[in-house]
C-alpha cells in the first residue's frame, strides 16, 4: 500500500498518543465530539485505526519510541515504495528525500534531518530481511541448477554451518569448487556484503569462487555471473593498525568486473538449459 494520506497519518498520531491511557471507545468519543479534533472526519480516524492494526502498531502501544517516529517508519516500511530498496544510493542526505517521505514527515511533525535518519533505519531493516530471503532463494536455485547440469555431488554446506566461508561445495575430483553465492533481484546493480571470514577463506582456498545469482522477482534464476578474487582483493578495506580490524564490507560491482556464467565449471557442464545458464547464457 502507498504511504497513507497526510490526514490519516495525523489521525494515526492522535490515536497512538491517546490509546496508552484510554480505551478505543473513549478515544472515538473524544475525536468525534471535541472541537480540538474536528479538523479530521470520523472516517479518517477510522481509516487511521484500521491502518494501525494492519501495521501492528496497535499491539505495541507501550513502546518508549516517539509515536511520530514509529508512524513514519511504519508508513515507509509498509508502502512498498520502489525507491526504498535502493535508498542507500538514492537518498544520501535530507535534501534527497522523496516526495512521499517528505509528505509523511510534514504530517507527523518530523524534521527533514529526523526523516533522513528514519529512512536509513527503515532501509537497513528492509535490506537485512530482503537479503536473507533472497540469499536463501538464490542458494537453493543455484544448487538445483548445478545438480541438473553436472553429474557430481553438490553439497549445501551453509545449510548446517556458516563456518566454511562459502555456501556450496562442488565435489569434483579434478575440478572442485567452493561457491560463495550472492543473490540479487535488482537489475543493473550488483551489490553484496562480504564478511572477513569469507574474504580470508578466499585468500587461502584456491577452489573458492564468488558467484552472483541474478533472480527474477519470483526468485527464479535469470542469469549467473562470477566475480574474480583478484577484483575483490583490490576493493576490500585494509586494517589501519594493530587495534582495528574490519569484519564486513559492502562491494558495489561494476558491469565490467563480472564474467558471465561460472567459467571454472565448464569441464563439468553437460548440455541442456542448465548447462547453458552456467556457461553464461540467460534463462528462458
Amino acid at each position: 500500500m502507498p504511504v497513507p494520506p497526510s490526514s490519516v497519518l495525523r489521525a494515526a498520531l492522535r490515536w497512538l498518543e491517546r490509546l496508552p491511557d484510554s480505551s478505543p471507545a473513549r478515544c472515538r468519543a473524544l475525536f468525534t465530539n471535541h472541537a480540538d479534533y474536528s479538523d479530521l472526519t470520523p472516517t479518517q480516524y477510522e481509516a487511521a485505526y484500521a491502518w494501525l492494526g494492519e501495521t501492528g502498531l496497535l499491539a505495541d502501544l507501550d513502546s518508549i519510541a516517539a509515536a511520530s517516529e514509529r508512524l513514519f517508519r511504519a508508513a515507509l516500511a509498509s508502502s512498498g515504495a520502489p525507491w526504498l530498496q535502493d535508498a542507500d544510493v538514492l537518498v544520501r542526505g535530507p535534501e534527497e528525500l522523496p516526495e512521499d517521505a517528505l509528505r509523511a514527515a510534514d504530517a507527523l511533525g518530523i524534521s527533514e534531518n529526523q526523516a533522513y535518519e528514519q529512512v536509513s533505519a527503515v532501509w537497513g531493516k528492509v535490506d537485512t530481511e530482503s537479503r536473507a530471503l533472497i540469499g536463501s532463494a538464490g542458494e537453493l536455485a543455484l544448487i538445483e541448477l548445478l545438480a541438473e547440469a553436472t553429474d557430481v555431488r553438490i553439497e549445501h554446506v551453509a545449510a548446517y554451518s556458516d563456518g566454511f566461508g562459502y555456501d556450496i561445495a562442488v565435489h569434483a575430483r579434478r575440478h572442485p569448487l567452493h561457491i560463495e553465492a550472492k543473490s540479487t533481484v535488482r537489475r543493473g546493480r550488483l551489490a553484496f556484503y562480504l564478511s572477513r571470514h569469507e574474504y580470508e577463506t578466499m585468500r587461502r582456498d584456491p577452489a573458492w569462487q564468488l558467484v552472483a545469482v541474478h533472480l527474477t522477482q519470483d526468485h527464479k534464476i535469470a542469469a549467473v555471473t562470477s566475480v574474480s578474487a583478484e577484483w575483490i582483493s583490490a576493493q576490500v578495506p585494509q586494517d589501519g593498525g594493530p587495534f582495528g580490524r574490519w569484519e564486513a564490507c559492502r562491494l558495489d560491482v561494476p558491469p565490467d568486473a563480472v564474467v558471465p556464467g561460472i567459467p571454472r565449471l565448464a569441464p563439468l557442464l553437460g548440455a541442456g538449459t542448465a548447462g547453458a545458464v552456467l556457461r553464461g547464457g540467460v534463462s528462458g
